[in-house]
C-alpha cells in the first residue's frame, strides 16, 4: 500500500498545476537585454529605466512559472512610477530565453532558477548605468521563491520581497495532508507520524531529482540568512493554491522583526493587486523605499554561495 501510495505521490509531484498568468503586451518604453548565464544559456528581459530623474533603486523582477518578463508591469507599476528602474528577466525555458535541453521547468524551483537569477544580478552590476544602483528583488510564485533564496545567497540584494510564494517542502507537505486520503486509508494514515510524511516526502523530492536531472531548493534551510534582511510577503485570503499558514510559517523561520506577511482580503493567486492596485503599489514602495538609504548594512553575515 505504501508503495503504491509513494508512485502516486511522485507521479502528483510531477505534474504541472495549471497556473491562470495574466497576459501582458510589450512595454513600449522598454529596453529590450540579454546577458549569458554560467552555464553558456542567453537569458532575455526587458529593463524599465528612468532617464530624465535619478532612479531609486533597482527592483529585478522574477516572473512565476509561465509568465515572462513583459508581465513585471502587472505587478511593478506602481514602483515604475514612484522612480525605481525595473529588470525583468524570462528564466530558461521560459518566455524568450533559451532552452536548455531535457529540462523540463515545473513550479518546483530548483538550482537552475538560482543561476538564473544570479545572471541577472551579475549583468546589473556590469552596466555602468545600473551597477551603482541598490537593488531589490520581487518575485512570483515560483518566481518569489527563487528571489528568496538568492538573496540569502548574494550580498548584492538589500531587500525581497514576494506574492504567493512557496517553498518546495511546504506546498507539497500541505498537499500530502490534504488529498492524502484520497489515495490511503484514513485509519493507515492517523497512525502515520507526522514525520514518516515528511520522510516520504523528501525521499519523493529525491527521486524526482535524479529522474529530472535537476536539484530543488531547500528554502527553509536558506531563509535564516535573511534574518538581516528586509523581506515581505503578500498573501491573499482566496489562494487555493498557497494556503496563509505557508508564507507565515516562512516568515517566521527567518526568525526577524523585518520580516513581514501582508494578507490580502480576497485576494486570489496572484492576484492580490487586481483586488485594491492603490493599495498594494502603495505597500511595495514603502517597503522598497528601503533602498533609498545611502548606505548599506555591511554587516549582514552571510555567504555567496
Amino acid at each position: 500500500m505504501l508503495a503504491l501510495y509513494g508512485r502516486v505521490m511522485l507521479r502528483a509531484f510531477e505534474r504541472k498545476l495549471p497556473f491562470s498568468v495574466e497576459p501582458a503586451a510589450p512595454g513600449s518604453n522598454a529596453e529590450r537585454v540579454s546577458f549569458p548565464t554560467a552555464g553558456g544559456l542567453t537569458l532575455r528581459g526587458s529593463l524599465y529605466r528612468h532617464e530624465v530623474r535619478p532612479p531609486r533603486g533597482l527592483i529585478i523582477f522574477c516572473p512565476e512559472l509561465g509568465g515572462n518578463h513583459w508581465c513585471a508591469l502587472n505587478y511593478c507599476q506602481g514602483l515604475w512610477d514612484a522612480g525605481f528602474n525595473i529588470l525583468a528577466f524570462d528564466f530558461r525555458n521560459q518566455g524568450e530565453s533559451d532552452a536548455m535541453g531535457g529540462y523540463d521547468p515545473l513550479h518546483w524551483s530548483t538550482e537552475y532558477e538560482i543561476d538564473d537569477a544570479m545572471a541577472v544580478i551579475a549583468y546589473s552590476r556590469q552596466r555602468h548605468d545600473l551597477s551603482e544602483l541598490p537593488v531589490g528583488l520581487f518575485g512570483i510564485s515560483r518566481g518569489g521563491s527563487v528571489a528568496l533564496a538568492t538573496a540569502a545567497r548574494c550580498r548584492d540584494v538589500r531587500c525581497v520581497a514576494g506574492e504567493g510564494v512557496f517553498s518546495n517542502n511546504s506546498l507539497f507537505v500541505h498537499y500530502t495532508l490534504r488529498w492524502a486520503v484520497l489515495y490511503c486509508p484514513e485509519w493507515l494514515l492517523k497512525l502515520l507520524p507526522l514525520w514518516h510524511i515528511k520522510l516520504t516526502v523528501a525521499l519523493i523530492r529525491w527521486i524526482s531529482q535524479v529522474r529530472r536531472r535537476c536539484r530543488y531548493v531547500n528554502l527553509e534551510r536558506l531563509l535564516p540568512r535573511l534574518e538581516n534582511i528586509p523581506t515581505l510577503f503578500i498573501a491573499g485570503t482566496r489562494d487555493t493554491y498557497v494556503h496563509l499558514e505557508i508564507p507565515n510559517n516562512l516568515s517566521r523561520r527567518i526568525g526577524a522583526e523585518r520580516s513581514q506577511v501582508w494578507v490580502v482580503e480576497g485576494a486570489k493567486h496572484n492576484l492580490a493587486r487586481q483586488v485594491d492596485p492603490d493599495a498594494y503599489d502603495s505597500k511595495l514602495v514603502d517597503f522598497f523605499s528601503y533602498l533609498d538609504l545611502k548606505t548599506a548594512d555591511s554587516s549582514v553575515s552571510r555567504s555567496q554561495v
